[in-house]
C-alpha cells in the first residue's frame, strides 16, 4: 500500500528539526527511538500508525478488489514457485502449499472468465471484441497450462468461452503455438474437432495440419481427420494418421500413388503435396516415421519389408488393364532416379546382415534392370545413374548381387552411340561416373577406347590412357576436344614439371608437344610462346623455321619477346637476325607499335634495324635508332624530313606532333654539341616552319603559334643576334619584307626583356643577401672577447699566477681561455709565414670528435696547398675558421644542406671569398648560384 501520506518523520526534515534550530525535545527522541528500529511503528508527523504484514491470500484479495485480476494471477503463481517475498501464512510442506495456492488460483481463473465475458464490450466493431478477448484468453489458457489443469481448461472454462463466439475462435487459435511446441499433447475429442472445424471454416488449412502432426493421435477422431485431409488434400496429417494410429504405413502410399502417378508418367513434373508419397517411402525405408519422429525400432524390419512388397507389386490394386509392370519401381524412377536410387543403397548397407532383405535386393535389382533397361521412356542419364549404381555395389567386398555382364555391354553401346548426337555430353559424364565408380572392371578395356573414340568421348580416352600411362595420347584428347582444347596448355606443363614422372613419360609427352606445336600455336599463341620459353627454348629456331604462316609466326614472336610476369626472359636465347625478322614482321602487320618495341628490344643489330624501319617509311622508329647510334644530325634529317612531307597535310595535329618530337630530339642533345652542331640543327628546324608562310606570303596563326615554340626553345642554346642575324640574312627579308617577321621579331624581343628582367630581380636579392652575410661576418670578428673563466681549461690554473716570461694568454671567441704552452703541448699552435696561427683545443677535439691532430697536420701542410688553389688570396687562419663556425652556429638558417659534401670549413670560406670578391668588383652574378649561396650561409 502507499503511504505517502503517513508523512514519515524519520531522516526528515521533522526528525532534524531545523523549524528550531536543530534543537530535540525528549519527547521526539523517545517517540523515534520506539518507532525507529520497528516495522510495526512508523512516526508520522501528525500520529503514529500501527502496521502490519498481510497474510498471502489478503496480499492476493486486495488485488482481486482493485480488479487487477493479471497482478493476482502473477502474485499467486509467485507463491506456487516460492519465489514471492515476505509470505506469511502459508504452512505445511511443498506439495501442500502448492495445492492450496492452486486452489486458489483456479477460483481465479474462473473469476477471471466470468468477468471477462461480463464486460465485453457489446458495440462497436468485431475488432474490438477480438482485442478484448485477445488480451485476456492468453492469460487464461497460459495459466492453466502451468498449473497442468488441461481438465479446467477444455471443460469449465472452455464452456464458459464456448458461450461467445468470438471467445471460442479466440480461445482455439491460443491452443495452436502451444500444439506446435509439443506442450499440449492430448485435447479432448470435442475441442480438437471444434478446433479443425474453425480452421476449415477460416481456410487455414496448413495450420490445421501442422496440429494434426503434432497430436496425440488417441485424441483424434480418425474417421473424421482422415475424411477431412483427404477432402483437403492435408497429404501430411493422412499419412501420420495412418502411420501412428493404425501402424498402417502402406494405405496412404497406394492412395497418393494412384493420385500422383498418372501425371507423373505423362511427363509432367511434380511440386508440393505431391512429392510427399515419395518422402514417406525414403523415410519409411530410412526406418523414419513421416512427417515426425520414429518408427518404433520393433516395427523398423517389418516396415522395411512391407515397402519393399509395395514397391516390388506386378500391378497397384485397382489398376487398369493397359497398366504397366511394376508401377511403384517405375514411379518412383521417373521422379528421381538418383534420389532413389541412393536411398536404396543405404538400405542396403542396412540390410546386409538379413537374410531376406538380400533377397529384396536381388529382385529390385532385377526389377530395376527390366524396368529401365527394356523401356525407352529413360533418359541416358538415368539409365546411366541405375548402372552406376549396380557398379558400386558389385565392387563392394560383401557383394551378394548378381548382374549379366551383357547388359553393361547393352548400357556401352547405348551411351556410346553414334548415331545419336542428342545429350553427348550427359552420355559421356555418365559412363564416365559409371568408370570412376568401379564399373571399369565390367568392360573390356580395349574395346572401351574403341567405343569411346568413335563416340569423340574424349573424357573417357582421357580416363583409360591415363590407366595405361599413356600421357602422351592425352594431348590429342584435349586438342580434338572443343570444351577443352585451351586446357592442354595447362596438361602438358604439369607433366613436364611436376614430379611422380618418368623420364621417359615426359619425354613422349615433350615429343608429343613438339609435334603439335602448329596447332597449338593456332589454338593460343600467347600460351603457346609461355610453354615454349619454358619447356622448348632450344627448339626455337627449329619451330620459327617450320613455321610458313607469316602471320602466326608474327604473333608467336610477339608473345615470345613480350615481357611478361612468371617468364623467365634470361633463358630465352634469340640470335639477332629472329630478333631482326621480329621487326620486319611488326611493320607489316602492326606499325604503330615499332616505336615503343624498339625502346624494350635490346638484342637488334642496329644497322640491320634502320634499314627495315627505313625500308618501310616509319621515320620516328628510323630517328629513334639514328639517335641511339650516335648520327644525331641523321636522326634530325629523318625528322625534319617527315616534318615537311606533313606541312603539305591538312591536319594541323600531325604538323604539331612531329614538330613537338623533333624539338624534342634537338633539346636532348644540344647540351653535347659546339655552338656550329647546334646551329645546323635548329636553324633549319626555324627554317621549315618558316618557309609555308614566306611561300604562301601570309602568316597563318597555327604556324606562326608553332614557329614561336620553335624560337623559344632554341633561344637556351643559340644566342639571340645569331638568331636575328640569321633571319634578317634571308633573301626575302633582306629586302625590306621585314613586316612579315615583325610578330617573330617582336616575340624575341618580348622573350629577351622577360629574362632581363629576371635577371636583375635575381641579382639584386643575391646582392641584398650577400651584403647581409658580410655584415654579420665582419660585425661578428671585430666584437671584444670575454672569457668564460679565468683559468686554463687544458692546466686548469688561472692565468695571473703564472710566472713564466715567455707564457702568453690567448682567448678564443668561444670565450675559452689557454696558455700558449699549455695549446702548444697539445699541439694546437703552428707556425705560418712567420706567424703562429692557434685553434681552440677544446672546440676543435668536441667538434671533431678526436680528429684534432689530423685536422691540424692538415693545417700545418695546408698553407702552400691552399695558396696554390686560391692564387693571391689569403688563407684564413685557425682564429677566424673557428670565428666563421661560431658565425655559422649563430645564423643557422631553415636550410638543412648536409656539410658532408664539403671538405672543411676553410675551403668553404675561402669559396665565398672567391665568389665574393668578383661580386663585389662587378656587381653581377648569375641566377643558378644565389641557391647555392644562401645554402652555403644557411649551413
Amino acid at each position: 500500500i502507499e503511504i505517502p501520506e503517513v508523512q514519515l518523520v524519520y531522516n526528515s526534515s521533522h526528525f532534524k528539526s531545523l523549524a528550531t534550530g536543530g534543537n530535540v525535545s525528549e519527547a521526539l527522541v523517545g517517540a523515534n527511538g520506539a518507532c525507529g528500529s520497528s516495522l510495526r511503528y512508523a512516526l508520522g508527523g501528525g500520529s503514529v500508525h500501527v502496521m502490519t504484514l498481510r497474510n498471502w491470500r489478503e496480499r492476493v484479495d486486495n488485488l482481486l478488489k482493485q480488479e487487477r485480476l493479471t497482478d493476482a494471477l502473477a502474485l499467486a503463481w509467485s507463491f506456487y514457485e516460492g519465489k514471492a517475498k515476505a509470505v506469511v501464512g502459508l504452512s505445511g510442506d511443498t506439495s501442500k502449499r502448492k495445492a492450496v495456492i492452486a486452489d486458489r488460483m483456479v477460483e481465479i481463473l474462473l473469476h477471471y472468465a466470468d468477468r471477462t465475458l461480463k464486460k465485453c464490450p457489446d458495440q462497436g466493431k468485431i475488432q474490438v471484441m477480438e482485442q478484448h478477448f485477445q488480451d485476456v484468453v492468453p492469460v487464461i489458457v497460459d495459466y492453466c497450462l502451468l498449473l497442468q489443469r488441461t481438465d479446467l481448461l477444455f471443460n469449465q472454462i472452455y464452456d464458459k468461452m464456448s458461450e461467445n463466439s468470438v471467445a471460442k475462435g479466440i480461445f482455439l487459435e491460443c491452443l495452436e503455438p502451444y500444439i506446435l511446441s509439443d506442450k499440449l499433447m492430448g485435447i479432448t475429442a470435442q475441442v480438437m474437432k471444434d478446433l479443425l472445424l474453425h480452421f476449415q471454416d477460416k481456410n487455414r488449412l496448413e495450420n490445421m495440419e501442422a496440429c494434426i502432426v503434432h497430436m496425440d493421435i488417441t485424441s483424434l477422431d480418425i474417421q473424421q481427420v482422415v475424411l477431412l485431409c483427404w477432402e483437403n488434400r492435408l497429404y501430411d496429417a493422412m499419412i501420420y494418421v495412418y502411420n501412428s494410429g493404425m501402424n498402417d504405413f502402406i494405405s496412404p502410399m497406394e492412395k497418393l500413388f494412384k493420385v500422383i502417378a498418372p501425371p507423373l508418367n505423362a511427363g509432367k513434373s511434380l511440386t508440393g503435396t505431391e512429392l510427399l508419397p515419395f518422402m514417406s517411402v525414403y523415410c519409411c525405408l530410412a526406418g523414419r516415421a513421416y512427417p515426425l519422429g520414429d518408427i518404433p525400432e520393433d516395427l523398423v524390419p517389418l516396415v522395411k519389408n512391407q515397402v519393399f512388397e509395395f514397391l516390388i507389386r506386378l500391378h497397384s490394386t485397382e489398376g487398369s488393364v493397359d497398366e504397366e509392370v511394376y508401377p511403384h519401381i517405375r514411379t518412383l524412377l521417373h521422379f528421381d532416379t538418383r534420389e532413389f536410387l541412393n536411398v536404396l543403397a543405404l538400405t542396403f548397407e542396412d540390410f546386409k546382415n538379413d537374410k531376406q532383405a538380400v533377397e529384396y535386393q536381388q529382385r529390385i535389382v532385377d526389377i530395376l534392370l527390366k524396368v529401365m533397361v527394356e523401356n525407352s521412356d529413360f533418359t541416358p542419364s538415368q539409365v546411366g545413374c541405375l548402372f552406376t549404381f549396380l557398379a558400386r555395389q558389385l565392387a563392394k567386398p560383401n557383394n551378394t548381387l548378381f548382374v549379366n555382364r551383357t547388359l553393361f555391354d547393352q548400357v556401352l553401346e547405348f551411351l556410346c552411340s553414334p548415331d545419336d548426337d542428342s545429350r553427348h555430353s550427359e552420355r559421356q559424364q555418365v559412363l564416365l561416373e559409371l568408370l570412376q565408380a568401379g564399373g571399369i572392371v565390367q568392360f573390356e578395356e580395349s574395346r572401351l577406347i574403341q567405343m569411346a573414340e568413335k563416340a569423340e568421348f574424349y573424357q573417357i580416352c582421357e580416363f583409360m590412357y591415363e590407366r595405361e600411362l599413356r600421357y602422351d595420347k592425352i594431348i590429342g584428347c584435349y586438342l580434338r576436344d572443343p570444351v577443352r582444347k585451351e586446357e592442354v596448355f595447362n596438361y602438358i606443363h604439369n607433366i613436364l614439371s611436376m614430379p611422380g614422372y618418368s623420364t621417359e613419360e615426359k619425354q613422349s609427352v615433350w615429343d608429343k608437344a613438339l609435334e603439335h606445336i602448329k596447332e597449338l600455336l593456332q589454338l593460343s599463341p600467347c600460351k603457346a610462346a609461355d610453354l615454349v620459353a619454358i619447356h622448348f627454348s632450344e627448339q626455337i629456331e627449329s619451330i620459327i623455321t617450320n613455321l610458313q604462316d607469316q602471320f602466326l609466326l608474327f604473333q608467336f614472336l610477339r608473345s615470345l619477346l613480350d615481357p611478361r610476369e612468371g617468364i623467365n626472359q634470361d633463358l630465352i636465347h634469340l640470335p639477332p637476325s629472329i630478333t631482326e625478322q621480329f621487326i620486319e614482321l611488326l611493320c607489316q602487320y602492326s606499325p604503330d607499335e615499332v616505336l615503343e618495341t624498339l625502346k624494350v628490344l635490346e638484342c637488334c643489330r642496329l644497322e640491320e634495324t634502320i634499314q627495315i624501319t627505313q625500308k618501310h617509311q616509319l621515320h620516328e622508329a628510323s630517328s629513334y635508332l639514328l639517335e641511339k647510334k650516335g648520327d644525331i644530325h641523321g636522326a634530325f634529317l629523318v625528322m625534319l624530313e617527315r616534318l615537311q612531307s606533313s606541312e603539305q597535310l591538312p591536319l594541323l595535329e600531325n604538323i604539331e606532333d612531329t614538330l613537338m618530337k623533333t624539338i624534342a630530339l634537338c633539346q636532348r642533345n644540344s647540351h653535347n654539341l659546339n655552338q656550329q652542331q647546334q646551329e645546323a640543327l635548329w636553324f633549319p628546324l626555324l627554317e621549315a616552319m618558316m618557309s609555308p608562310q614566306k611561300l604562301s606570303g601570309s602568316s597563318q596563326y597555327p604556324l606562326k603559334s608553332l614557329t614561336m615554340q620553335v624560337l623559344n626553345n632554341m633561344a637556351a642554346f643559340i644566342a639571340l643576334p645569331s638568331i636575328l642575324q640569321r633571319i634578317l640574312q634571308d633573301p626575302v627579308y633582306g629586302k625590306g619584307k621585314l613586316g612579315e617577321i615583325q610578330g617573330l621579331v617582336l616575340g624575341m624581343l618580348d622573350t629577351f626583356n622577360y629574362e632581363q628582367t629576371l635577371l636583375e630581380t635575381t641579382t639584386n636579392l643575391l646582392n641584398h643577401d650577400l651584403h647581409w652575410s658580410l655584415c654579420n661576418l665582419r660585425a661578428s670578428v671585430t666584437r671584444g672577447l670575454t672569457p668564460k673563466q679565468d683559468y686554463c681549461c687544458i692546466c686548469l690554473q688561472q692565468y695571473k699566477r703564472r710566472q713564466e716570461t715567455a707564457d702568453e694568454i690567448i682567448v678564443f671567441s668561444c670565450g675559452h681561455l689557454y696558455h700558449s704552452l699549455c695549446l702548444l703541448s697539445k699541439e694546437c699552435g703552428v707556425v705560418t709565414k712567420g706567424l703562429m696561427r692557434w685553434m681552440c683545443y677544446k672546440c676543435n677535439s668536441s667538434n671533431k670528435g678526436g680528429k684534432l691532430s689530423e685536422n691540424f697536420s692538415e693545417l700545418k701542410k695546408g698553407s702552400a696547398t691552399s695558396l696554390a688553389q686560391t692564387g693571391s688570396e689569403s688563407v684564413l687562419d685557425p682564429q677566424q675558421i673557428q670565428a666563421f663556425d661560431q658565425l655559422c652556429r649563430l645564423n643557422r638558417g631553415t636550410s638543412r644542406v648536409r656539410t658532408t659534401r664539403f671538405p672543411s670549413h676553410s675551403q668553404l670560406v675561402q669559396g665565398i671569398l672567391r665568389v665574393a670578391r668578383p661580386l663585389i668588383r662587378t656587381g653581377s652574378v648569375g641566377f643558378g648560384f644565389s641557391l647555392g649561396f644562401h645554402s652555403v650561409l644557411a649551413i
